[in-house]
């Protein structure tokens, strides 16, 4: 009987960890305020290569959607090491994505190359859209981390 129950407990957690596993690497969106209605609302977030390897371009892209035409306006990224403020970036949102943005889905790139020289740990950023009157049309935060080595140090050590 204890080997039946070993069994089962073996194909249990595998079975778990088959559920779980493609969300391991899925990024938290939260919005600025919950309690905000905004006006674009963002679905996801994908960091491409995650986890983030310093001395690499990454490249996040938010997926979202609007009811709205937006014929332009700003996108406003501040990044924070432990609580530090590290980074604040405006860019003309048509430089991001296709401009106008139609009603219905729609994605915003942003690609970064990081330094090697990037301390390795957890950081949060806080992505801000604003409409061309500076109305802000959506805010979000997510955490990511960078790796303790860089791609140059990954090839010099092999």
């Amino acid at each position: 009987m204890a080997g039946f129950r070993s069994k089962l407990f073996v194909v249990f957690l595998s079975s778990l960890l088959l559920i779980i596993a493609p969300f391991a690497d899925a990024i938290d969106v939260k919005y600025c305020n919950k309690k905000n209605n905004y006006d674009v609302k963002v679905s996801g977030v994908e960091i491409t290569p995650y986890p983030i390897e310093r001395g690499t371009e990454t490249t996040f892209t938010i997926s979202a959607s609007t009811e709205s035409l937006l014929s332009g306006g700003n996108l406003v990224i501040d990044v924070s090491y432990y609580w530090f403020g590290v980074y604040s970036e405006t860019s003309d949102l048509c430089t991001k994505t296709t401009c106008p943005v139609t009603t219905g889905d729609f994605a915003i790139s942003h690609s970064q190359s990081l330094p090697s020289v990037t301390p390795p740990g957890s950081y949060t950023l806080t992505m801000k859209l604003q409409d061309s009157n500076k109305k802000e049309l959506t805010c979000i935060t997510f955490d990511f981390s960078i790796g303790w080595y860089s791609a140059e140090e990954a090839v010099a050590a092999s």
